[in-house]
């Protein structure tokens, strides 16, 4: 107690100020605003969340019909500059990887349907050889549970050809959510690569505040020219992966070496773990079919092919603004398959890649041109 003119008065820990907000930690009252702001956002995220479930098929539709848009804009472009209406040039470009993609689809599918069933047979021998060799080899693991999980392996690896096209589409609600799936894909795709710049404009222009839409409208470019990149590199990437691995299968003797090609090129577009998994299904393959030294020496061309993709193909196609980090792409991979099976899987790289680019681009722009005159100037 201190008296002051006669009359006492209390003195607090808040400097004197009295009110219950100064009498609080400094800490706690950091902490529960910055709690406060997370259960905010928390709450935002598991209702983005619930809507994504929801419309889970669209999403996938719009987000494989962008993919698709960053690979086919460079040939719209292309003939655009050549005086084509666009209009036409979309068309053209549309109609013509439609049907390229229809006929290798075709050769991929009957290919991968007549040996299919053959493949499926030399996993289940590979596995038995493994099962054996773990029971007499040196480990000496205990039957009884080897059995157990080398029944089911068996089990899964077994494939009914003549079941494949009536488990594909078992109902139909099924096959009419596919087809509204692949219409709305198409439809998106044709707009996105005629009108992809307008459409960007336009959404820059309602959802974003006059002081900052210049720098979203160039960040969002600059994402843009990043997926293209990355599409382009990794479906080269894929190719290369899949001759190397496939020429090295069919020197080898290997059974089925165009399907095993086929399975690592589409295996390629998930990056690192893709390649693992379909390079190691190659080489259970040559261990089932040459026995271990075919097996070996196939396993040392997907070795050598992986360090080839993460050493050379990867920064010289990509480049250091695109390439990521390998832990980057390993829990970006995981955490895409997580939450949304292998849609999710192939399009959580592409989709890290473009928010990379995204924020450097906004972080680096530090003077914003207003959008009707001004003597502003967008400096990076």
């Amino acid at each position: 107690m201190i008296s002051v003119a006669g009359q006492p008065r209390d003195v607090d820990d808040s400097g004197g100020r009295g009110d219950v907000a100064g009498a609080v930690p400094r800490s706690l009252r950091v902490a529960a605003a910055v709690g406060w702001r997370l259960l905010v956002l928390v709450a935002v995220l598991w209702v983005l969340w619930q809507a994504f479930n929801l419309l889970y098929g669209e999403v996938m539709s719009v987000a494989v019909a962008a993919l698709l848009a960053a690979l086919m804009s460079p040939a719209v472009h292309w003939l655009v500059r050549r005086g084509l209406n666009r209009t036409l040039a979309t068309t053209l470009v549309l109609v013509g990887g439609l049907a390229a993609l229809g006929a290798v689809l075709a050769v991929v599918i009957n290919t991968l349907v007549a040996g299919l069933s053959g493949l499926s047979e030399q996993l289940v021998a590979s596995f038995q050889q493994i099962h054996d060799w773990l029971i007499r080899g040196p480990l000496s693991l205990s039957q009884q549970e080897l059995n157990q999980v080398f029944q089911q392996l068996s089990e899964a690896l077994r494939i009914d050809r003549g079941g494949l096209p009536t488990t594909a589409l078992a109902t139909t609600g099924t096959l009419l959510r596919f087809l509204a799936g692949v219409l709305l894909g198409l439809f998106t795709l044709f707009f996105f690569l005629r009108d992809g710049d307008s459409i960007w404009s336009f959404l820059v222009r309602v959802t974003m505040p006059r002081t900052i839409r210049f720098r979203v409208h160039n960040a969002g470019r600059q994402g843009f020219i990043t997926l293209v990149a990355y599409v382009r590199a990794t479906a080269a990437v894929a190719f290369i992966d899949a001759a190397v691995i496939g020429i090295g299968a069919t020197v080898l003797g290997v059974p089925l070496p165009f399907v095993l090609a086929v399975l690592i090129f589409l295996g390629a577009f998930v990056p690192y773990i893709g390649a693992v998994v379909t390079g190691s299904l190659a080489v259970l393959v040559a261990l089932a079919a040459n026995g271990v030294v075919n097996a070996l020496i196939l396993l040392a061309v997907v070795v050598c092919v992986m360090q080839l993709e993460g050493h050379v193909l990867q920064p010289l196609l990509l480049g250091h603004a695109v390439r990521l980090h390998p832990l980057a792409v390993v829990l970006s991979v995981t955490a895409g398959f997580t939450l949304a099976s292998v849609g999710g899987a192939v399009l959580a790289v592409p989709l890290v890649a473009t928010a990379n680019t995204v924020i450097r681009a906004l972080h680096t722009q530090t003077r914003v041109i207003p959008e009707h005159g001004g003597n502003g100037h967008q400096q990076p």
